[in-house]
């Protein structure tokens, strides 16, 4: 049975979506992937969405969606995105702050940027 690694930010709508993403991208042979937070929007990132489809040829919105902790099984491992923005409790202590600063409303450089640090953190689990 693969381990369950959730990737946790407070609106589940940018970071830890891309994270999710890049997790089943390139980990899903070895792990489960999942993304959460503590508040939802009510859609992804749009520049996120954008720059994943640019970048690796994926369609984000397809398969995955804003939703709460509650939502997804208990995770064997959680990470948090950066507490830049509060860290929330998800029922266990998180096992890793990879402490990105939230890209919203920034740059396509700066996103990309973003991207490419959760690439090789995500490669390196």
């Amino acid at each position: 049975m693969k381990k369950k690694i959730a990737f946790i930010c407070v609106h589940n709508s940018c970071r830890s979506q891309i994270a999710e993403a890049l997790g089943k991208h390139f980990m899903s042979d070895k792990y489960d992937f999942y993304s959460a937070g503590t508040e939802t929007k009510p859609q992804i990132n749009k520049d996120a969405v954008r720059l994943m489809k640019e970048l690796y040829g994926i369609d984000m919105e397809k398969e995955q969606y804003s939703k709460t902790i509650d939502k997804i099984p208990m995770p064997d491992i959680a990470i948090s995105m950066g507490c830049d923005v509060g860290c929330p409790f998800i029922g266990k202590a998180f096992d890793d702050n990879w402490n990105l600063p939230d890209p919203t409303g920034q740059t396509d450089d700066c996103f990309v940027e973003v991207i490419k640090k959760i690439e090789l953190q995500v490669k390196s689990i």
